[in-house]
């Protein structure tokens, strides 16, 4: 995994202090949202908490882990190694009350969220994860909201992340073959946005809107195409959600920041692929 990773980590500065051993720090950070414990708890053969704290911070400021997991999804694409049959789902994760708290003033120049991605719903504060995932259960994109956010306001969102370099030159992939979700991302606006762009969309309709669509008769127009052999690939997508999960830094946050939240993620889909 780390022969994968080195080559794509930030070298040293031309001028000034040289980067923590790299390796240390990524098994750190990974120490600590594999264990969900403190960042005071580190233990001292993986180095100085702060100096972890501070790589997480830094590089998702500055995009660093996206692009690691730009890079490291441009190589399973050209190993043909990835399925380009995506399926979209979100999941509820709840916050520990150590994830309250933080400055409205926003996570970062430019990402401000005066929210930080915290919401309240039933089980009390929460997050909702928004991801899209290959066809073998590897996550591709990744946006975080509160808890009590829908899934169809973030589905753009996630698919707008999806961007796989090509080896060579030309833009980045950025369109699936089809997209698998259920019955939540059922709407018109999503379905025009996946025709508008090629993409077949095996989305199934809710009672509710085929009930709608019979009581117009012929103004119903006709139902929309729905493959259900398909659709049985949608597990994957929960799947991924399972692996990320495995992670308890991941499956309780305790983050204050969603962008350090959301860095983990990046961290864990970055040693996900690595493992292929």
């Amino acid at each position: 995994m780390w022969d994968r990773i080195e080559p794509l980590m930030p070298a040293d500065p031309v001028r000034g202090r040289r980067w923590a051993d790299h390796r240390r720090t990524l098994e750190a950070i990974a120490w600590k949202y594999r264990t969900n414990s403190p960042w005071r708890d580190l233990p001292d053969e993986l180095g100085s908490f702060q100096t972890a704290h501070k790589r997480l911070i830094r590089w998702a400021v500055d995009g660093t882990w996206e692009m690691i997991l730009a890079a490291v999804l441009a190589a399973a694409d050209a190993d043909d190694d990835l399925d380009w049959t995506v399926s979209v789902d979100s999941t509820v994760v709840r916050a520990h009350q150590h994830a309250a708290g933080a400055r409205k003033r926003g996570d970062a120049p430019g990402r401000a969220r005066a929210d930080h991605g915290l919401g309240r719903s039933r089980g009390g504060l929460s997050t909702k994860v928004h991801l899209a995932a290959d066809g073998h259960a590897r996550p591709l994109a990744f946006t975080v909201t509160a808890g009590q956010a829908g899934d169809a306001p973030a589905f753009e969102t996630v698919m707008s992340r999806i961007r796989v370099p090509r080896p060579g030159p030309g833009r980045p992939r950025t369109r699936p073959l089809a997209v698998l979700a259920d019955r939540a991302y059922s709407s018109r606006a999503i379905r025009a946005h996946l025709r508008r762009r090629g993409i077949r969309a095996v989305i199934p309709q809710p009672s509710d809107q085929v009930g709608h669509r019979l009581r117009r008769g012929r103004l119903g127009g006709r139902p929309p195409g729905f493959d259900s052999e398909a659709y049985k690939q949608r597990n994957s997508v929960e799947r991924c959600i399972n692996r990320l999960k495995q992670w308890r830094g991941l499956a309780t946050r305790t983050d204050k920041l969603a962008i350090a939240y959301q860095a983990a993620l990046h961290l864990a889909g970055i040693l996900i692929w690595s493992r292929r």
